[in-house]
């Protein structure tokens, strides 16, 4: 038993990653579960594994959720630069039909 735990840890260790941060909070508290099973069972082995896998997901998302963020901000400038386009454009025109009204 004690092989196939350790066989099966590295796999668990290098997930493909997950997705969102929903994705990333079930992972944790699979492993947080998983750690108190293995505290339980006096599998300090295990346990230190799986705290190793906890520290390299929540790494993991910490990134996830900074990037997230940063695409965030993104998406807003971008917005506010097309809103002032947006404006820039009415007064140009206002400014055109004011030039064409004057004598």
């Amino acid at each position: 038993m004690a092989i196939a735990l350790a066989l099966a840890t590295p796999a668990m260790a290098q997930p493909t990653g997950p997705a969102d941060s929903a994705e990333c909070e079930a992972e944790k508290t699979a492993l947080e579960r998983d750690m108190d099973l293995a505290r339980a069972k006096g599998q300090m082995l295990r346990r230190r594994q799986l705290g190793e896998a906890l520290a390299t997901v929540q790494a993991r998302c910490e990134t996830l959720a900074s990037a997230q963020s940063r695409a965030a901000n993104i998406e807003q400038a971008e917005q506010r630069v097309r809103e002032l386009r947006e404006a820039l454009g009415r007064a140009e025109a206002q400014l055109r039909k004011l030039k064409d009204a004057a004598p």
